[in-house]
């Protein structure tokens, strides 16, 4: 019986490994095109483009969130969240946030107070910040959720019914 959960626990491992996320807008570092446009910064607020593959078995949607985990709010900094995105679709454009979605996808509210996409803007001085885009491969075709319900559900939710994700780091710091 061990034998066998490690033989299953060995290959969900390796399915999961096949899961990868990339951008051709950044890499290791994001630029001044997806800095936030207020707070103090006067970036011209595009999402990136991002696209994903080897998504797996059962996958039914999936979500792509944007996270700060370095913002001095104690708890972090939400950019983006989009959920409810079709099982067929595995790109997000350049400059797709509240443009150019596919249908049925929801972008919701994110730190900042607004739907949709909400870029870097660290405050000045600090060290560059991490910001982490991750894909979430879903069990569900849409989530029980609002453009307005709050971070911390959405994010049980994706929680909930995540089969595999991929994540990219990037950084981005303020003089």
């Amino acid at each position: 019986m061990k034998y066998i959960l490690l033989v299953i626990l060995s290959i969900t491992l390796v399915l999961a490994e096949g899961f990868t996320l990339k951008s051709s807008d950044f890499g290791g570092q994001l630029a001044k095109v997806q800095e936030f446009n207020g707070f103090g910064c006067s970036g011209q607020n595009i999402s990136p483009g991002l696209s994903w593959s080897g998504a797996p078995k059962g996958t039914k949607s999936f979500a792509v969130t944007l996270y700060d985990p370095d913002a001095p709010t104690g708890s972090g900094w939400w950019h983006w969240i989009v959920v409810n995105i079709p099982a067929n679709v595995t790109l997000l454009p350049t400059g797709a946030s509240g443009k150019a979605m596919p249908k049925g996808v929801l972008e919701i509210i994110n730190d900042y107070g607004t739907a949709g996409f909400g870029g870097a803007c660290p405050p000045k001085g600090d060290k560059p910040h991490r910001y982490i885009f991750t894909v979430y491969a879903l069990d569900v075709e849409k989530l029980d959720v609002k453009g307005d319900t709050n971070d911390p559900v959405v994010g049980y939710y994706i929680n909930a019914h995540t089969l595999s994700k991929a994540s990219l780091i990037s950084y981005y710091g303020r003089q």
